[in-house]
Parts: structure tokens; sequence; C-alpha cells
């Protein structure tokens, strides 16, 4: 645990291996923490072009019907319906995309309400298209505020009904609201939430080096020596990712960027009055480029551009030919099922740390918003239910998910990984602001995916780079 002055720091969270994470020294009582937009493939921004006609739509539509006989008392709130069905389109695949619609059985049961859910690898590019064509979703799972409000901005996105809403004010953060407040009006409650800020490892590769969970940057570089001189890639690395490829390289930046300058520099910089060809943001990228961006240090850097990120640390952490993996807290899901989770499971993460004192140990995040597109009463009540404990209880018992619902036992996550990251996620008093990237422009945060693969797949400079994003502001 860290020291702030005389006195032991809270718990505000104490990592898998005990690491502190999440508390402003100067603030004991209020974390560092920023939230990103990201679960599995629907991350971030939008690419709308010329190519739309050519893109290959890999959908799955499952729906809902019936389950076996449930206790419908948790559901009562939604109310009753006959033959009503709504339709929820994303970008969460399989495997999350079973579970989830497993666990929407009950409701379905008990309300008669069924849910024909869509999934697909190229959301955030089908969702501006499908809105504008008149064919939008009752309700979409939309990962950045950005998206969020360019769909309000067509005039179709409606408010969150009056039941989400009394969900969002009873179990979340108040700053979860600001999130998709525009013009003074709620468009979504957060559905699932993630850290990001977590270095995934093997605790039996760790044990056959003879090293341990490392508190300090510095402690760290000392491991991925280790695992160098043993022969392995110190780093885990892959960015494909459809038509979000390059995004966990973008998380990478952000990382870096919070540690690095702290929030305040870091709010300047989405907001476009930090440049990425400005001095600081330079530094940044360049310390990433010597982190994550050398063969010596993730193997062939094509190849990271090509690899898909579900595959970067499966099966590399567990045979050791990799030795760490920056990702979030979903990518538990990645793992093979039978996988077991702590210091001394089959996998565990610990907390990236920090560079710089002066700004404590910051966090950065994840979630998602269910935005609806029709104020039918069905459709309102399936957004208050995926705002309520009675979602979220039997989801996090699934596993592979977390959320920022105080309504949830922590108890109910079993994995010690996510119960740790829940316990964050659950602050109600802490400081959260949202992933930068995200909150850029639609412009400019494409263009950050699109770029950053290309300083891996055709060796662009990070000056270059930061060039060619900064002219979409």
């Amino acid at each position: 645990m860290q020291s702030t002055g005389n006195t032991v720091a809270p718990r505000s969270w104490l990592g898998p291996s005990g690491i502190q994470v999440g508390t402003n020294p100067q603030k004991p009582n209020e974390g560092n923490f920023i939230l990103k937009g990201d679960y599995m493939s629907k991350k971030k921004g939008l690419l709308v072009g010329a190519a739309i006609a050519a893109l290959s739509l890999v959908a799955s539509v499952l729906t809902t019907t019936s389950a076996k006989a449930a206790d419908c008392s948790s559901f009562a709130e939604f109310g009753k319906f006959n033959n009503a069905t709504v339709k929820i389109f994303a970008g969460i695949r399989d495997p999350e995309a079973t579970v989830m619609t497993n666990v929407w059985k009950d409701f379905t049961a008990c309300t008669g309400i069924k849910i024909a859910y869509e999934a697909t690898d190229q959301f955030e590019t089908l969702l501006p298209v499908r809105v504008k064509g008149g064919n939008a979703p009752d309700i979409a799972l939309i990962p950045q505020p950005g998206l969020v409000a360019t769909m309000v901005a067509t005039g179709k996105a409606v408010p969150v009904s009056a039941a989400t809403r009394a969900n969002l004010n009873q179990y979340y953060n108040k700053a979860w609201q600001s999130f998709t407040t525009i013009n003074g009006r709620i468009y979504g409650a957060p559905f699932g939430a993630s850290s990001k800020s977590l270095v995934w490892y093997s605790p039996a590769q760790f044990k056959k080096l003879g090293v341990t969970v490392p508190t300090t940057w510095a402690a760290m570089e000392a491991v991925a020596a280790k695992f160098k001189a043993a022969g392995a890639n110190p780093w885990c690395a892959g960015i494909e990712s459809g038509a979000a490829t390059g995004w966990p390289a973008t998380d990478w930046i952000e990382e870096m960027a919070l540690r690095e300058l702290g929030p305040k520099k870091y709010n300047a910089w989405w907001q476009g009055k930090l440049k990425f060809s400005s001095p600081e943001m330079q530094g940044v990228m360049n310390k990433v480029a010597a982190w994550l961006g050398t063969s010596a240090q993730v193997g062939d850097l094509k190849s990271v551009a090509t690899r898909r990120f579900q595959d970067a640390g499966v099966p590399g952490l567990k045979s050791g030919t990799c030795g760490m993996l920056q990702q979030a807290s979903f990518y538990s899901s990645m793992f093979p099922a039978g996988t077991t989770f702590g210091p001394a499971g089959d996998a565990d993460a610990f907390y990236l740390p920090a560079t710089n004192a002066k700004f404590g140990n910051p966090v950065e995040g994840g979630a998602e918003f269910p935005v609806a597109f029709s104020t039918r009463k069905e459709v309102g009540a399936v957004q208050a239910y995926l705002a309520s404990p009675a979602y979220g209880i039997p989801r996090a018992a699934a596993g592979g998910w977390t959320s920022a619902n105080t309504g949830i036992p922590l108890d109910t996550y079993k994995d010690p990984v996510l119960k740790a990251v829940a316990t964050q996620l659950q602050n109600k008093s802490g400081a959260i602001v949202f992933d930068a990237s995200d909150l850029m422009p639609s412009a400019v945060n494409g263009a950050f995916w699109k770029e950053i693969t290309k300083f891996y797949a055709e060796g662009k400079s990070m000056k270059d780079v930061a060039a060619a994003i900064d002219a979409n502001w």
C-alpha cells in the first residue's frame, strides 16, 4: 500500500495483489478515475465513407423468448406486456453476447418483452447509417459519449425513461449523468463498465522467472527485462478490431498521457487545447513508442497491427512467449473456460504503475450506454432494466463483467480481479471523468485509430502520426 504522509492511504481499491489504485494522495477520499467507452470490439468513433457498401457485416441476431420458471418479484417494476419486442443493436459479440442474452431470459419470461439482439463488428460505422436511413434500433449500446452526441444531433435519439433516470439517481455516481447529458437532457445510464489501467500476467511465469508483481514503473521495466533475457517478448500486443482497429494503442497513449501530464492537461488534450503535435503530447507518444512500440518489447510490429486484440494475451501469457499484457478488466472473458484468476490462479492482473508521483494513481476505465430511439413503453422498460440490479446481479454472477451499479453486492463478483474493479467503479463520491479519445470529435477519434495503426503497420513516425491526427480538428 502507498502511504500518504504519515498515515496509510485508505483502501479505496486494492488490486488483486494488494496494489492500491484510484486514490489521489492529496485527497485520499477522491479517486482520479478516467472512464473509457470500450467493451470488446465496440470501440470508439465513426469511420463512415465511400467504403460503406463494401463493409462486411459480421452479425448475429439473438432473440430471448422464454426461460424456466423464474421468481418474477424483481421484475414487477418493469410491467407486463403482450407480444412486445425490443430490438437492441451493439458491438458486443460472443462469448459475451451469449452470456448477456441468457441473463435476459428471466426478464422476458416475467415481463413478456422479447429482446431481439443484433451484434456486429462494424457497430460504430453502421449505427449512424441505419439511423440516418430510418432503420434505427429501439436501443443501441453506445460506448462513446461522442457517438451519443452524434445520435442526439440526428433528432432520433430520445432521453432516458423516468424509470431509467430513477435508477441512475439511486445506484450511480452523479458524474455518470454528465457523460450523456446534452442540452440538459440525459440520454443513457451506464450499462457495463470496466477498468482499463490493468496489466495481465501469468503468476506461474512470474514465479518461474523469480519476479514479483511490480508496484513502480521502474520495477515493471525490470520484470520486462527478465522476460527479454529469457527469450520472450516482454509485452503481448495486438490492436486489430475490425472497423475499430487501433483502439488498444490509443488506450496506451491515453494511459501514458494521464500519468505523465495529469487530469488537467489530459482534459485539455481531448478538448483540442493541447494538440497531438505539442511538446507535451509528443513526449507522451514517444514514451509509448519506447514502451510498446519496438520489436524488442512486442516482437514484429506489423504483426501487432494484424493480431486480434482478443488473441493478444491468449495463449502467450500462459506459454510464456510474451510476459505481460496491458488491457482492460474485460479481458478476463478472453481466457479459456475454466481459467482461474488471482495471485494463485492461472492469470492475474495488477495496476499499471504511475509514472509521476505528482498525480497519484489514476485509473482509466470503460463503459457503454443504452440509448433509446423509441418512446414506446416497452423500450423504456428494457432501458430501465439494463440500469437496474435486476439485470446487474445475475450478469455479474455470470462472470466476465463489471458495473458501476451500487445495487450489485460486491460479493456477487467471484473473480478477485473483477471484484476489485467493481469496488472502484461503485465509488459514489470519487471524481470521474471520461476517456479522452471518446470525447474528441468523431473525425479526430477515427484518425487517432487509423494513424496509430500506421505506426505499427507502416513504420510511420509518431511526429507524422500526430500531424495527421491534428489535421482533423
